[in-house]
């Protein structure tokens, strides 16, 4: 995996366990919410991926999928173009990534992607270089990438401490449990309660799916 650290502030990116400590620490001392959820489940995984054409391709694979199926169709993906690549996408045939459990939406995706990488229009080596709002653009001007592939990009292939996914149903839901709100919060709500968290933000989300899925598992 590449070492964000290289580039980057290690103030801005999450590498290993003891930067989610800290985060965690940060949000038990600003936000009793998040501390009830630490004191009950402790630190979240580190979930670091693979950053580059390969980590936005996982994140297309997964797309409104459960992270079982995600990682079931991953796997044959992985297993049978390798290694993985724009040029080595290109080449395979609709009916061949079809074969591996890929819709034609994400195949139309990897392939816009793959062709954007390999003529230069994308250069995922830059977003080491440029800030968080630059590297959203960047992304969702590709086909077929929107915020919530974006948000997930930042956040757990480049390790951005303050990235956040408010378009993300899961998070969603695990705020209205944790707030005890009525209804499911909006994207721009779930941003507006989000700002309580930052810098910390892709801890606090870290946090909060921990959260929904233990109340998932007990229901």
């Amino acid at each position: 995996m590449p070492g964000p650290s290289k580039r980057r502030s290690a103030n801005t990116t999450i590498e290993t366990a003891d930067d989610i400590a800290r985060g965690c620490r940060s949000l038990r001392r600003r936000c009793p919410h998040m501390r009830e959820i630490h004191d009950r489940l402790g630190d979240p995984p580190l979930r670091r991926r693979q950053a580059g054409f390969t980590g936005l391709a996982r994140i297309v694979v997964g797309q409104q999928l459960s992270i079982a199926s995600a990682d079931a169709i991953w796997t044959r993906v992985h297993t049978a173009i390798a290694p993985l690549g724009p040029a080595a996408i290109l080449k395979q045939s609709e009916d061949d990534l079809r074969r591996l459990g890929l819709s034609r939406p994400k195949i139309r995706t990897l392939r816009a992607i793959a062709a954007a990488t390999a003529e230069g229009r994308i250069d995922f080596d830059e977003l080491y270089r440029v800030s968080a709002t630059d590297i959203h653009q960047q992304l969702t001007a590709l086909p077929g990438i929107g915020p919530w592939s974006a948000d997930i990009y930042l956040m757990f292939c480049l390790g951005a401490c303050d990235a956040f996914a408010p378009g993300d149903l899961a998070l969603q839901e695990a705020t209205r449990l944790l707030l005890d709100l009525q209804e499911r919060p909006t994207p721009d709500e779930l941003t507006d309660i989000a700002e309580r968290w930052r810098p910390w933000r892709a801890v606090a989300a870290r946090l909060l799916w921990a959260d929904y899925a233990n109340r998932r598992r007990r229901t």
